[in-house]
C-alpha cells in the first residue's frame, strides 16, 4: 500500500483541508460508540438518580464541547500541525518521546477495548459466552476479535479522510439505533413499575427511571461527580490537545462546536438510552446488568441490527483512536513511515482487544488517562496564548535549541505530584482533580519559563515564524476563493444524477421506517418487541446499501466534478498568460 499524505511533520497544505460535514460525521461516528453501551451501564450500576443523570451530563457535556471549541480548535487550525509536532517546537524532542508514548498506549487500550465492544456483539450469533472478566475465556472470541481488529486497522491505516467516510455512512443509523432501542425497551421497563402505567409525562419517565434504571444510592455520587466525568472522559482529546491530530484539517475553528453533535447525541442521549437498554435486558434475563455485556444489551433490545450497531460502534471509535495512536508513535521517529506504524499499532491493539479488562474499570481508567496528559494542554495553553500576553517569547525553547524544556517537564511532573496528594492525601475525588492540576501546570510552568529563558527576544526566527505563517494564511484565502466556486458547481454536477438521488431518497425513508418501528412497538407494548426486533432488519439492511451507495458515490461525483473543474481553471489561465505574453 502507498503511503497516504497526512502531513505528519509540516502544516496541512490548504488543497488538503476538510469540509465541515466530514468532522460532523467524524464527531457524531466516534462518540456515539460502543463504549456508550458500557458507560450507560456503568452510570446505571453506579447508584446516581435519574436527576442527576439528566442535569450532570448536560453540564459536563457542555463544559467539553467549549474546550474542543475555545482551546484545542484555535490552536489546531493557527499551527496546522499534530499534537506532537507542536509539542516538539513548545517542549523539545525529548519530552515529545515521553508523552506520545504514554498517549500512545492509552489510546491503545481505548481503540483495545472497542474492538472488544464489538466483538461482544459478533459472539452472539456463534453462542459465545459473554466476556466479563479481564481475561478471554474463549478462543473463539478470539478469533473474532482478531477478525474485528483487521478491518479496523485497515480503515485507520488509509487516513483521516477514509476514517471521517466511513463513519458518515455509519453515524446516522447508528445515532438512530440508541434513540430507538431506548424508546423499544421502554414498555419492559413500564410494565414493571407500579406507580406509573405509561410514560405521560417527564415525571413519570421520572419516576421508571429512579426505580428501575438509575436507582440512588447513598454512595457520596451526586450530580456533580456525573458533570465532572462527562467533561474530563474525553479529556485526552480536547483539553490535552490530541485532537489536534484531526482539527488541523479543518477549514475554520468553528468547527471545534461539532463536537456537540458527538457530546449531546453520544454522551447525552446515547449514555441514557444505553442505560435503559441495559436496565431492561437486565429484568428480561432476570440478572444484574454488571454481568450483561455491549452486545448482549443491544441484541436484548434492537435484536440483530442491535448487533450490528454494536459492530459498528465500536469500529467508529477504534478507528480514529488507532489512527491518533498511529501518529503518537510515528512521531518518535519522524522517518518512519506512518502506514506501517498504524499497522503495527492495530497488532498491538488487537491483541489487547483479546483481554477485555477495560471493561470493570471504564470510569477509571478514562478519568487516570485525561488526568496523566492533562498538564501537556495546559502547557501548550500557556505556551500559546499566555506566554506573549505577559511579555514573552513564545517558542523560545526551540529557538534556543533546547532538546527538553525543562520548565514544561517540571510543571507536567509537579502538577501530577500535587494531583496525587489531592487524591491520596486530601481524599479529592478523581474526577475532581482535573481543575486544580491544570491550574497547578499553568503556574508552574509561566514562573519556570520566565527563569529559564522565556524573557529572551529571538527577532530574526520570530519573523521567520511570522512570516511563515502569513505566506500560509494567503495562500488558504486563495484557494478557499477559488474552491467555493469549484465545489458549488460540482455539486450541481452530482445533483442531476438520479442514481445518487434514489439512493439517498431510499436511505432517508430507511431511516424513517426505523423510527416508525419503534412509535409501533411503544404503542403495542412488551408482546410487539420480538417482531419488531425482527423487522427491524429490513430497514437496515436497506439504509446500508442505499447510504453506502449515496455518500461513496456523491463524493466520488464531486471529487471528479472538482477535479475537472480545476483542471479547466487552470488550463484557461495558461491561455490567457500565453496570449498576453
Amino acid at each position: 500500500m502507498s503511503e497516504v499524505q497526512e502531513f505528519e511533520n509540516q502544516p496541512v497544505a490548504a488543497n488538503k483541508l476538510e469540509p465541515a460535514r466530514h468532522f460532523a460525521a467524524a464527531y457524531a461516528g466516534e462518540h456515539v460508540a460502543g463504549t456508550e453501551f458500557v458507560i450507560g451501564a456503568l452510570f446505571v450500576s453506579l447508584g446516581v438518580s435519574t436527576y442527576d443523570i439528566f442535569v450532570g451530563l448536560l453540564i459536563g457535556n457542555l463544559f467539553a464541547v467549549l474546550t474542543w471549541a475555545w482551546i484545542c480548535a484555535p490552536i489546531a487550525v493557527r499551527t496546522r500541525l499534530t499534537l506532537y509536532s507542536y509539542l516538539e517546537k513548545v517542549a523539545g524532542p525529548g519530552i515529545v518521546k515521553i508523552y506520545s508514548v504514554i498517549n500512545g498506549v492509552l489510546f491503545v487500550i481505548i481503540a483495545g477495548a472497542m474492538i472488544t465492544v464489538s466483538a461482544s456483539a459478533v459472539r452472539i450469533p456463534f453462542d459465545i459466552p459473554p466476556q466479563v472478566s479481564w481475561y478471554p475465556n474463549s478462543a473463539s472470541f478470539v478469533l473474532v476479535a482478531v477478525c474485528v481488529g483487521a478491518v479496523i486497522g485497515y480503515v485507520a491505516i488509509n487516513g483521516f479522510k477514509k476514517v471521517a467516510q466511513f463513519a458518515a455512512v455509519c453515524a446516522p443509523w447508528m445515532i438512530l439505533m440508541f434513540f430507538i432501542g431506548g424508546v423499544a425497551a421502554l414498555p419492559i421497563l413500564i410494565s414493571s413499575t407500579t406507580a406509573v402505567s405509561g410514560i405521560h409525562s417527564f415525571s413519570d419517565f421520572i419516576t421508571v427511571g429512579d426505580t428501575f434504571i438509575w436507582q440512588e444510592k447513598d454512595n457520596g455520587l451526586g450530580v456533580w461527580h456525573v458533570a465532572a466525568f462527562a467533561w474530563v472522559c474525553n479529556l485526552p482529546m480536547h483539553g490535552a490537545m490530541s485532537d489536534m491530530t484531526i482539527l488541523r484539517f479543518a477549514r475554520r475553528s468553528s468547527y471545534g462546536y461539532l463536537s456537540s453533535l458527538g457530546m449531546f447525541i453520544g454522551h447525552y442521549m446515547a449514555w441514557i438510552c444505553a442505560g435503559i437498554m441495559g436496565a431492561a435486558a437486565a429484568l428480561l434475563l432476570k440478572t444484574s446488568i454488571t454481568q450483561l455485556d455491549a452486545g448482549e444489551v443491544a441484541y436484548q433490545a434492537l435484536g440483530w441490527a442491535g448487533i450490528i450497531a454494536v459492530v459498528i460502534a465500536g469500529w467508529t471509535t477504534s478507528n480514529p483512536t488507532i489512527y491518533r495512536a498511529g501518529l503518537a508513535f510515528q512521531s518518535l521517529n519522524p522517518k518512519w513511515c506512518r502506514v506501517k506504524v498504524t499497522a503495527v499499532v492495530g497488532v498491538f491493539t488487537t491483541i489487547i482487544a483479546c483481554f477485555p479488562f477495560v471493561f470493570s474499570q471504564m470510569l477509571d481508567f478514562l478519568g487516570i488517562m485525561g488526568l496523566a496528559i492533562s498538564p501537556i494542554g495546559a502547557i501548550l495553553v500557556a505556551e500559546h496564548w499566555l506566554l506573549p500576553k505577559f511579555g514573552m517569547t513564545q517558542y523560545w525553547n526551540q529557538y534556543r535549541g533546547g532538546h527538553i524544556n525543562g520548565p514544561a517537564l517540571g510543571a507536567w511532573i509537579g502538577s501530577l505530584a500535587f494531583a496525587f496528594f489531592l487524591n491520596q492525601i486530601a481524599g479529592v475525588h478523581l474526577f475532581f482533580l482535573l481543575l486544580p492540576t491544570w491550574i497547578a501546570a499553568t503556574v508552574t510552568y509561566m514562573v519556570a519559563a520566565a527563569f529559564a529563558g522565556a524573557k529572551v527576544a529571538y527577532p530574526e526566527q520570530q519573523a521567520a515564524e511570522r512570516a511563515a505563517y502569513d505566506k500560509r494564511i494567503r495562500e488558504e484565502e486563495a484557494f478557499f476563493s477559488q474552491d467555493a466556486a469549484i465545489v458549488k458547481a460540482a455539486r450541481a454536477g452530482t445533483r442531476r444524477s438520479s442514481l445518487v438521488s434514489l439512493a439517498k431518497f431510499v436511505a432517508i425513508s430507511s431511516l424513517i421506517a426505523c423510527c416508525g418501528l419503534a412509535v409501533w412497538v411503544y404503542v403495542a407494548g412488551t408482546a410487539a418487541l420480538p417482531e419488531f426486533k425482527e423487522w427491524l432488519m429490513v430497514p437496515t439492511v436497506l439504509y446500508f446499501i442505499s447510504g453506502t451507495y449515496w455518500f461513496t458515490r456523491k463524493e466520488s461525483l464531486e471529487s471528479e466534478e472538482a477535479e475537472a473543474l480545476t483542471t479547466h481553471a487552470g488550463q484557461v489561465r495558461h491561455r490567457v498568460q500565453e496570449s498576453r505574453g
